[in-house]
């Protein structure tokens, strides 16, 4: 069929994938994608012909999805997540107009931020960011640019990727960060772990709390605004719903 689903599957549990993603995927001929991404969902398609590559292969698997399209077969390329956010998409649409005979499709899925914040509450219930930690594609003036720039707008942050072995300190620095730049010490912040798999975990904090928790690339971190309150154990960042209905 000349084509790529570009598919994102959320957090990877089956209740999360969206009706859209699962046509995709049983649609295609092949599945491709990051080993433990294709590990999720094999059991439910064990039939098909499955390619993965290790991290830092990303864009040979692109290229492995796209050649196989325009050798007549239908990729479903697997993304966790939105394929959009921090996903294969983007790359894929940049190498594609060597392929001129491939569709791309392009399948929503539910991004950490969205299934993670579901978890705590409503902590993007305003105005957010989303920032990644990892300066293995960013460096990391821009990543601090970024963070004091939204601590400074006051806007409610998602932080994906915080932390792994070789930026076992990256959470505590970004924490600093924002601290410096603005946002109180008592700010209310969570975490999420595991979203939609075995040993799912969750926990509300302040951020001088946060800055020394231990976290890694499982987990997804919110950081509140100013307005963001915890009540009764929700995360909540209020759209200002109630200024509206006084007047």
């Amino acid at each position: 069929m000349n084509k790529v689903f570009i598919v994102g599957i959320g957090p990877g549990g089956v209740e999360y994938m969206t009706a859209e993603a699962m046509q995709a995927m049983a649609q295609a001929d092949v599945l491709c994608g990051y080993t433990v991404y294709i590990e999720l969902v094999r059991e439910l398609f064990a039939e098909k012909e499955t390619y993965t590559t290790p991290m830092m292969q990303e864009k040979e698997r692109c290229l492995w999805a796209l050649e196989r399209a325009q050798a007549g077969k239908t990729v479903a390329m697997i993304c966790s997540g939105d394929a959009g956010v921090y996903g294969m998409a983007g790359l894929v649409l940049q190498l594609v107009e060597d392929y001129p005979d491939v569709e791309i499709e392009v399948v929503a899925g539910v991004t950490a931020a969205l299934s993670g914040g579901a978890l705590l509450g409503a902590p993007l219930g305003h105005d957010f960011c989303v920032v990644s930690l990892s300066d293995l594609l960013t460096p990391w003036e821009m990543i601090e640019k970024r963070l004091r720039c939204a601590a400074e707008g006051d806007f409610a942050v998602c932080l994906y990727n915080p932390s792994s072995k070789k930026r076992a300190d990256y959470l505590k620095k970004a924490c600093d960060i924002l601290l410096s730049a603005g946002k109180s010490p008592e700010t209310v912040c969570g975490w999420t772990r595991n979203i939609g798999r075995e040993g799912q975990k969750k926990k509300l904090l302040s951020l001088q709390e946060l800055r020394e928790e231990t976290v890694d690339m499982f987990t997804t971190v919110f950081i509140g605004a100013e307005s963001t309150k915890n009540l009764s154990g929700w995360m909540v960042t209020p759209r200002g719903y109630e200024r509206k209905c006084r007047s």
